[in-house]
């Protein structure tokens, strides 16, 4: 499915979706589901999906937030919607619970991190820029470069061994899982595609990964 299809833009509070002009609500979701059930970490789990409320149809918005409740992603609109009764309002202004587990909200980074400055989160990272040398992330779930890493990034860092840290380009001083610690060789194969590290078999391997 094309990528123009959603399009996807980091904010302060979340991830903003967007859909191309004249594509058909079956497409959008689709192509959404295909990139959830991947695994690639293209949504991580309590990450904040928002719609404009004008963007979709109400019964497509609950298929939507269905979905990305599955996978542990928030769905919500930019702003409420007005209903006719005060019960429909109530159900359509929720933002969907997780009984089985307290979800962090993630936080959203529009900027370069330049040598010396630090981000620190309970919950998952998203930086819509690069990750310079000096620069690090640790954070409690997983982080989401959409640039070049050659920082230094932790993700799981309160013993979350299935967290992930995927970028553009992943090339750490030194990368941490959970308690694992590994760092880039020297000399790394450039690959077009974006880049994911991960705990396999005990260890931190990095594979190219579709976005």
């Amino acid at each position: 499915m094309s990528e123009d299809i959603v399009k996807i833009k980091g904010t302060k509070s979340g991830l903003q979706l967007s859909f191309h002009l004249g594509a058909d609500f079956e497409a959008i979701e689709q192509d959404i589901r295909g990139k959830l059930e991947s695994g690639s970490g293209f949504f991580t789990r309590g990450t904040v999906i928002q719609v404009a409320p004008d963007a979709l149809k109400k019964e497509d918005r609950e298929r939507l937030r269905k979905l990305f409740s599955q996978h542990g992603v928030l769905f919500r609109t930019t702003e409420p919607v007005v209903l006719q009764t005060a019960s429909e309002t109530a159900v359509e202004s929720k933002v969907p619970v997780q009984p089985e587990e307290d979800l962090q909200q993630m936080q959203v980074v529009n900027r370069t991190l330049r040598g010396g400055q630090e981000i620190r989160a309970k919950g998952s990272v998203l930086v819509c820029g690069n990750v310079n040398p000096g620069a690090q992330i640790i954070a409690g779930g997983s982080i989401d470069i959409r640039g070049t890493c050659r920082g230094m990034v932790h993700a799981g860092a309160y013993g979350d061994s299935k967290a992930v840290v995927i970028a553009d380009h992943l090339m750490p001083m030194q990368i941490r899982i959970a308690n694992l610690i590994a760092r880039s060789p020297d000399e790394m194969e450039k690959t077009e595609k974006a880049e994911r590290a991960s705990i396999k078999d005990g260890q931190i391997v990095i594979e190219p990964i579709e976005r």
